[in-house]
């Protein structure tokens, strides 16, 4: 599971055009050098240098942070572009770190974090063998809803987990936890339902969490178990959440709900969804409409394995 860190931008977008390239044809379009786009950038309180102008229109690099993306849009305003013309391009972050999504890697043993360092939590609270194992349950149904703080960070997710057993006396399910912010405090886990928290263990270089969810009774091959539980974190401040919240899946999923509740002293110009196979490492995004409460949600159905997530700006 990730959060908060962990990017952008999606919609819908059939021409295939890449960030870098309508960059670059809008720039050509201007008649502006990168040095007068960068003074333009400076009068409105948008620092960013000439050399990473030349990276986004090159492709070598595209913009991430939030200070990036705030560039981005205006960038729209000064090439005399619609509103998320260049945004709606931007694609999910790359994976941070050592880990890696390698293209020919088996789709179960892709994980967005290092595998050694996840392997050794795994060890810890008396899994080692977990990642290699047949997996013994099935998450058929998972409802996020992760809430966002008035200074943008992450004030805590909760989530619905239901379950379906494959083998007979199954009485735990292994939490997996990755959060990007590694100067922030780990969160605070919470059992809420149906379930307690057992063994559990911290990576803080890494950002990793791992623990058992012990259900609060065994169930056996066929059955299905629901649970709830929630990962709280300390603030003000919360812990800056690079403007996204995803989940990694390395099996399939029936249907899983994103929800993300914006604090009322958050404005939020554009959201998107968007989800990423493991196979082909295909990109799909949409972009999303805030609703009157100011939240918005997006749903995968029999997705995976892969990433889903929404982004925001």
């Amino acid at each position: 599971m990730r959060s908060g860190n962990s990017e952008v931008r999606g919609s819908d977008d059939s021409s295939g055009e890449s960030f870098s390239s309508a960059l670059r044809s809008a720039i050509s379009a201007s008649g502006l050098s990168l040095d007068r786009i960068q003074a333009r950038l400076q009068r409105r309180g948008v620092p960013v240098s000439v050399t990473a102008l030349s990276y986004w229109q090159s492709g070598k690099r595209q913009p991430e942070r939030q200070s990036s993306l705030s560039a981005v849009g205006a960038l729209e305003e000064i090439l005399e572009l619609p509103s998320g013309a260049l945004l709606g391009l931007l694609s999910p972050p790359r994976p941070r770190g050592t880990r890696s999504r390698g293209r020919h890697r088996p789709p179960e043993q892709t994980l967005t974090f290092p595998r050694e360092a996840l392997q050794q939590l795994l060890a810890r609270v008396g899994a080692p063998y977990a990642l290699e194992e047949q997996h013994k349950l099935s998450l058929v149904g998972l409802h996020d809803t992760c809430k966002i703080a008035a200074d943008g960070g992450q004030r805590a997710v909760t989530a619905r987990c239901v379950f379906q057993a494959n083998a007979d006396r199954q009485d735990r399910w292994l939490l997996v936890y990755n959060q990007d912010n590694v100067e922030a405090n780990p969160p605070l886990l919470h059992a809420l339902r149906n379930c307690t928290v057992g063994r559990a263990e911290v990576d803080v270089e890494h950002g990793l969490t791992v623990a058992e969810l012990l259900f609060d009774r065994p169930i056996n091959r066929g059955e299905t178990h629901l649970i709830e539980y929630s990962l709280t974190n300390e603030g003000p401040p919360y812990p800056e959440c690079q403007n996204t919240h995803y989940r990694e899946f390395r099996s399939p999923i029936r249907e899983y709900l994103l929800e993300i509740r914006f604090d009322n002293g958050c404005v939020i110009r554009n959201c998107w969804q968007y989800k990423q196979g493991t196979e082909d490492n295909s990109m799909d995004r949409r972009e999303l409409t805030i609703d009157g409460t100011n939240g918005v949600h997006a749903v995968a159905l029999d997705f995976g394995p892969g990433v889903f997530g929404i982004d925001w700006l």
